[in-house]
């Protein structure tokens, strides 16, 4: 019984730093992607389900490797505002940290080459590209979250490649509503790692992690948020005019009032208070992303 609890409490601890609570980022794109796949004729669930898995484990990857390597460079003190790391908190040693990101690493492997047997050596290039940034966000000789880069990183992986990636692997080509649908995605994606920008900003500068918010200030954080929250909400608008698909597209609109009230809590909560206000943005980018790939699978509603 003893050693059954122990097992229990190692994966309960593994779960922590996979954290779970982010993994809807990758959900998103998959199902925006798969609908527009669909609405081009040409959904496949199989490589849907692949391409799910795919990306989470690269996810997971990124999430362990930020674990270990924020700690490892200073960045994860006992003094951090963000939740519990586990690799900072002493629940692994760095040695069982690599282990585990190596083992995912190797299991999204499996995955890709699937993935690139049905899309081809773009996709190869993509997963590549994909397993290389999920250690060289915070790892390597120039790691991108350290000089300013998170924001593009997140922007392109979970916006363009992630959107447009489902869709090519689905269709063997990229429609033009892919590239259009990948940018609110993507924005709403951003916004999550600009509230933790903000929030952890002191402890970011203290380590020369040169974020954006460290660079520019607080308030430049604040700014950049309202920017892509009006940027997705807009963006969904012109694709429901553009002719490329339903008006259902405009689903999405339906959580405005929910994304003002979060921009209010950013520009008026201290750093402190953001740990909620980060949970609920990633709750916002799901739900806007979910409501834009079911309005992208019933164009009844014209």
């Amino acid at each position: 019984m003893k050693e059954e609890r122990g097992f229990l409490s190692t994966l309960n601890i593994w779960w922590l730093a996979c954290r779970p609570a982010t993994l809807t980022l990758t959900v998103a794109p998959v199902l925006v992607g798969t609908a527009v796949a669909y609405a081009q004729g040409q959904v496949q669930w199989l490589v849907f389900l692949i391409t799910l898995l795919g990306g989470l484990l690269i996810q997971i990857a990124t999430n362990l490797a930020n674990d270990l390597f924020d700690y490892e460079k200073g960045a994860d003190t006992a003094m951090r505002v963000g939740p519990l790391r586990v690799t900072q908190a002493g629940l692994l040693t760095t040695a069982q940290m690599r282990k585990g990101l190596w083992t995912v690493l190797t299991m999204s492997l499996g995955a890709g080459v699937y993935l690139v047997w049905k899309g081809g050596m773009i996709l190869a290039i993509g997963g590549i590209l994909s397993l290389l940034s999920a250690v060289a966000y915070t790892a390597g000789p120039y790691p991108l979250a350290y000089h300013g880069l998170g924001d593009l990183f997140v922007m392109l992986c979970f916006g363009f490649f992630g959107v447009c990636g489902t869709v090519l692997v689905q269709c063997g080509l990229i429609p033009k509503l892919a590239y259009m649908a990948s940018v609110p995605v993507g924005a709403m994606a951003t916004s999550v790692l600009v509230v933790n920008h903000i929030r952890d900003r002191d402890e970011d500068a203290a380590c020369n992690k040169r974020t954006l918010v460290v660079k520019w200030g607080t308030s430049f954080g604040q700014k950049e948020y309202q920017f892509l929250l009006g940027t997705a909400y807009g963006m969904v608008i012109w694709i429901g005019f553009s002719g490329l698909c339903s008006k259902g597209v405009w689903l999405p609109c339906l959580t405005f009032p929910y994304g003002w009230k979060l921009r209010r809590a950013v520009l008026n909560k201290p750093r402190q208070e953001l740990n909620e206000v980060l949970k609920k943005t990633v709750q916002l980018s799901f739900f806007f992303s979910l409501l834009m790939a079911i309005g992208l699978l019933f164009p009844s509603l014209d």
